[in-house]
Parts: structure tokens; C-alpha cells; sequence
């Protein structure tokens, strides 16, 4: 799959989660806010891009609602906008906060089309800010993934300017402290960014009064949507899909649940190991890092102001969110036993955490922590297990007896198409922790994963555990090319990696090592020749149904390459999500790069 510089990926596509960048420049170019690449891209990967339905819609809010030169960050709730607005009080500098404002938008109750949207609440709130004190919203925005998706950007918009989305004028409420303390964090997260009640409602159709609508009138409402829309969206489908997405993660669901069925039969038997799991044990959210923002938030919630562990080298933001919200974190980089035996002293000294958060593998070195030592500690010493399994995948690997929370981006190989946004979070039953959170859920989640992306989700994801079968074949095969050439130093897959035992211990007997590999080379010229060359699609995100190559190390750390080689994460690493292609045209294109690297990158 060769595109374009800026071009979606996948091509053509209005919501896609990924952008061509096709060459090692184009992602430095990218990442220095160079205009020969920035004023071509189409899109690009949202929490990191602001998707031009959200930039037109905030624009035109800003148009009617806000003082020349101030701009707007689009929310789904009031309660979000709130919260982001008081991390841009905390964070930002008191000169640059001025005429910060929260504004929100309601159906206009008075116009008539409005009752066939009101099983949608598509509601929007932003936050109105100084140019000044925009990247603050920014850095919310992107750590949290509270943010609203481009799908209920554009289908909000469209209400908007057609007036039946107005300014709410009930009186406003205080803005909401966070209840935490936040911007902790070393100095390199506190600069600009570089480009910069939670239980779901019946499966019938309700409004916001939670009053049953009747058949006749959701029907109509579902006409109504389908005419003047353009939308292929059945309200009434809503919350059955997800419930066969939340059946799915819990591996309880085997094929395609009959979204017309009501009352859904009770969830059966489950793979995760945990017999007594419900469906209400699992929550979706907008995406995979809102999953873990929350489980952050519940915890801190559930078991009061403490410091966490990131154990493991993490992805971007997770780090984040533990520095700068709430009292910190104690950062193990490497997820070793010696870094466990540290911890160790640690706890026998008397410290105490809220919990600690791993990746299982972690990304982008594919190592995996020790949860059976891990969960001995926590047991020992009171504190929380959040595992994201987003890479694993919990087709591969069972990490959940482990955990008191596992968190899981719906985004990656779960989709698989590239096209929509997901997150979730299982709490598990057996916790010590468990009624506490649930209460704390109850208390503080918001079910705000719009509608339409519930519907592609649920879609996409029917096929999931044939795709991973056909992933796992094609990421040994193409880790057996890799291994075998005398350009690469060094290939980190779950399977050659020296923490496999660990990666055994969880591995399900059906299970694999997953789609994800990455690759460094002994001469950085080479590594940017093989990037440049290899003909797969080249651009952010992973878990696609195609195969997709990235600089990763570039693209997430490029303001802190040196922290992130002290870690032993190489600056020129480049990242392979393998897709479904068929096997020997893969092994072809992969040797065809290395070829290249070996001609012309000496």
C-alpha cells in the first residue's frame, strides 16, 4: 500500500485513524511543524491531530459564542469541559487564562425534529480559551482522550447549523476542581505540544429523562435520521452492539450476536477466567487512553490521593497521565526483576501505592512484566494491577486474573480497519478493590461513546479472532526475515524477547505472540533506507488489518530521544504492525527493503 505524503490511511477514508507519512523526512518534517508536510496532511492520528470536522465546528463556535483570537476544545459533556478547564487554571499561567469559559450545547427542545434525536443526547461542550492558553487545553486533550470524535463532531456540527443544537442558558455551575492535584511531571511534559453514572441504558431507545420511547416513535426516529442524515444509523441497535462488543472482550461471545434480539440472552461462559465476570463489568470509552485516564481516575477515587507506578517503558501518555494527574508516580523504565527487586525494598520500607500500571507487551520493546510476581507484591502490599492488554490482545494472552483493572485500546486490532475510535476497561470481580470501584464508577464515569462509533465498532469487530489467527502466522514469518539479516542488530517480538517466560505464563493455549515486532539496524542510514523503501502503508497507530510501518521512536519521543535511548529504546527503532496480507508476498516486501538498505545504505 504505497500513498502520499498526508494522505488518510486508509485512503479515502473521512474518519480514518492513521496518516501517510512515507518517508523518514516527511515524520521529522512532521514532527518540526515543517509546512511542506503539515499543509498536506488530510488527517491524522486524533488525540495527536485535531480532525478537521472537530477544527471547523470549534471554529464556528467560536464564531458566535467567543471574543476574536480565542479559540475552542470540543467535549462531549459539561462535567469534561469542567475538568479541562481547571487543569488549564492549575497549569496555565495566570496572565494567559483570562475569559476562559465553558459553554454548553443542548437540542433545541422547541423545534420538533428535535424528539427524534434525543436517544442520541448529542450534546457538545467547549471550552473557550485564549490562543495562549490553548495548548493547555491541548495537553489535556490529548492525555485524557476526553475529547469528542470526529463522528459526533460532524453529525453535532450539521445539528448546529441547522439550529437545533443551542447554547444551554440554565445558570451555570461553579467549574469543577479536579480533586486532584496536577502538572506534576518532569520539564520536558510541561512545554507546548509538539503539531501539535457510567452503568449503559436498556437496549430500548430512551431520552434523557430515561423514559421509554415507543416502538412507533423510535421507529420514526430512525427514519428520521436515515432521511435527513445520510446516517446508515438504527438507534435501536445502539445498545445491543454494545453488548456484543463488551461479550467479545470478555471472550463470552463466539459469533455474531443478533442485534435485533430483546431481551440479549444472559452473557455465557467467558475465556478471561473469571466465572463470575458480567457484562456490566466492562465499560467502553471513546478510545484506549480515555480507558486508562478513568482507571486512573477511579482508582484515585476508590482509594484516595497516592502515588502509582508506571512499571515498563510506556507508551506516551500513560507516563502523563500519572505525572500530571494526582500525586505523581515512580517510573520503572525497564519492567526487569531488578527494577521489582527495587520496588520490593521499596514496600518493605513502608511506601505505599495507589497501583501500578504495565503494558503486557510493552510498546514499542515488546517486553513483558512479570505478573505473577507483580500480583504476589500487590496482594502483599495493597495496591492496584492496571494492565493494558492492547497489544497482547486478549485473543493471545489472559492477563486479567492478574489484575484488579484491564484496559484495552478498541482502536488497534480490535477494529482492525483503521476507521473509528475505542477503548475499554474490565474491572475484575474478584479485586479487593471491586466494590469500591464499582462505586466509584457509578459515581463518576459518563457513557459518552457516541453512538455511531459504537455501530462501526461492533461491526469491525466480528471477525476479530480469525484476523489475530492470520496476524500471529504473519508477524513470526516476518520476524524470521528480519532475524535473519546481517543489517539488523536487534528485533524485539514477544517470542525472541529474554521475558518470554512471562509472556508464557498468560499466553492462552489457542493464544499467539500477537501482530506487533520492531526492528534496529547496526547503521542508522540503513534503517532510514529500509523505512523509506519497504512498500507497506507508513504512518502512526498499529492493530490494522494492513500492514503498517512506522519510525515510532521519532514520532512519540522525538522531544526526548535521549531519555528515551537511556531506557534502551533506540531513537532510529523502527515499529511493524503486520497485517492480513498473504504471508509470501509480505516476506517479499520485507526482504525487497532489506536489500535496499544493504545497497544503498552504507
Amino acid at each position: 500500500m504505497l500513498l502520499n505524503l498526508g494522505e488518510s490511511i486508509p485512503p479515502d477514508t473521512a474518519h480514518a485513524v492513521s496518516v501517510s507519512l512515507p518517508t523518514w523526512r516527511s515524520n521529522v518534517g512532521y514532527e518540526e511543524g515543517e509546512d511542506w508536510v503539515t499543509s498536506k496532511m488530510a488527517t491524522g492520528y486524533p488525540r495527536f491531530f485535531i480532525h478537521k470536522f472537530i477544527d471547523s465546528f470549534a471554529t464556528d463556535l467560536v464564531a458566535k459564542y467567543a471574543r476574536p483570537g480565542q479559540k475552542a476544545m470540543l467535549f462531549p459533556s459539561r462535567q469534561i469541559a469542567s475538568r479541562c478547564a481547571s487543569f488549564i487554571r492549575e497549569c496555565a499561567p495566570h496572565a494567559v487564562i483570562g475569559g476562559l469559559d465553558v459553554i454548553h450545547l443542548v437540542l433545541d427542545e422547541a423545534n420538533p425534529s428535535s424528539a427524534a434525536l434525543r436517544s442520541l443526547s448529542p450534546t457538545i461542550s467547549a471550552v473557550i480559551c485564549s490562543a495562549e492558553a490553548f495548548p493547555y487545553a491541548k495537553q489535556y486533550w490529548q492525555h485524557s482522550g476526553d475529547g469528542v470524535s470526529s463522528r459526533r463532531a460532524e453529525f453535532c456540527h450539521t445539528l448546529f447549523q441547522d439550529g437545533l443544537l443551542v447554547l444551554d442558558e440554565r445558570p451555570k455551575s461553579p467549574v469543577a476542581p479536579l480533586g486532584q492535584k496536577t502538572c506534576r511531571g518532569p520539564k520536558r511534559y510541561q512545554r507546548p505540544l509538539s503539531l501539535d453514572k457510567a452503568v449503559s441504558p436498556s437496549p430500548r431507545c430512551v431520552s434523557p429523562r430515561h423514559e421509554a420511547v415507543p416502538a412507533r416513535e423510535a421507529q420514526e426516529s430512525s427514519r428520521f435520521l436515515e432521511e435527513r442524515f445520510g446516517r446508515n444509523l438504527d438507534i435501536s441497535f445502539v445498545e445491543p452492539a454494545k453488548s456484543a462488543i463488551k461479550r467479545r472482550i470478555a471472550g463470552a461471545l463466539k459469533g455474531d450476536l443478533d442485534l435485533t434480539t430483546s431481551p440479549l440472552p444472559e452473557m455465557g461462559p467467558n475465556t478471561r477466567g473469571i466465572v463470575n465476570l458480567k457484562e456490566d463489568d466492562i465499560y467502553l470509552f471513546p478510545c484506549g487512553m480515555n480507558a486508562i485516564f478513568n482507571g486512573h481516575r477511579l482508582l484515585l477515587s476508590a482509594r484516595g490521593q497516592m502515588k502509582s507506578i508506571n512499571f515498563g517503558f510506556p507508551y506516551v501518555d500513560t507516563l502523563k497521565i500519572l505525572q500530571k494527574f494526582g500525586p505523581g508516580c515512580v517510573f520503572y523504565g525497564h519492567a526487569s526483576e531488578s527494577d521489582l527487586d527495587d520496588l520490593e525494598k521499596r514496600l518493605e520500607g513502608g511506601e505505599r501505592f495507589l497501583g501500578l500500571f504495565c503494558e503486557f507487551p510493552g510498546n514499542p520493546l515488546l517486553i513483558s512484566p512479570n505478573l505473577v510476581r507483580i500480583r504476589r507484591l500487590a496482594d502483599k502490599y495493597d495496591f492496584a494491577v492496571v494492565v493494558d492488554e492492547t497489544i497482547g490482545t486478549f485473543a493471545n494472552v489472559n492477563v486479567l486474573p492478574y489484575a484488579d483493572i484491564v484496559a484495552s485500546s478498541l482502536t488497534k486490532i480490535f477494529s482492525g480497519d483503521c476507521n473509528v475510535m475505542g477503548g475499554s476497561a474490565i474491572l475484575n470481580p474478584n479485586s479487593r478493590y471491586y466494590a469500591s470501584l464499582k462505586a466509584a464508577a457509578e459515581k463518576e464515569l459518563e457513557d459518552n461513546y457516541w453512538s455511531e462509533d459504537v455501530m462501526f465498532m461492533e461491526r469491525n469487530s466480528r471477525d476479530f479472532g480469525s484476523r489475530i489467527e492470520r496476524i500471529n502466522l504473519n508477524a513470526e514469518a516476518i520476524c524470521d526475515v528480519l532475524s535473519a539479516s546481517p543489517l539488523v542488530k536487534d528485533v524485539y517480538f514477544p517470542k525472541l524477547n529474554p521475558s518470554r517466560p512471562n509472556y508464557e505464563a498468560c499466553k492462552l493455549p489457542t493464544g499467539g505472540y500477537g501482530g506487533l515486532l520492531s526492528v534496529t539496524f547496526h547503521d542508522r542510514q540503513q534503517a532510514i533506507v529500509f523505512y523509506d523503501m519497504v512498500e507497506t502503508a507508513k504512518g502512526p497507530s498499529l492493530g490494522t488489518n494492513f500492514t503498517l510501518t512506522s519510525p515510532y521512536v521519532l514520532l512519540a519521543h522525538y522531544q526526548e530521544l535521549d531519555w528515551a535511548a537511556s531506557f534502551g529504546v533506540d531513537p532510529d527503532l523502527v515499529r511493524i504492525s503486520v497485517g492480513l496480507e498473504e504471508t509470501d508476498h509480505l516476506k517479499a516486501v520485507f526482504q525487497d527493503a532489506l536489500r535496499a538498505a544493504e545497497e544503498r545504505g552504507s
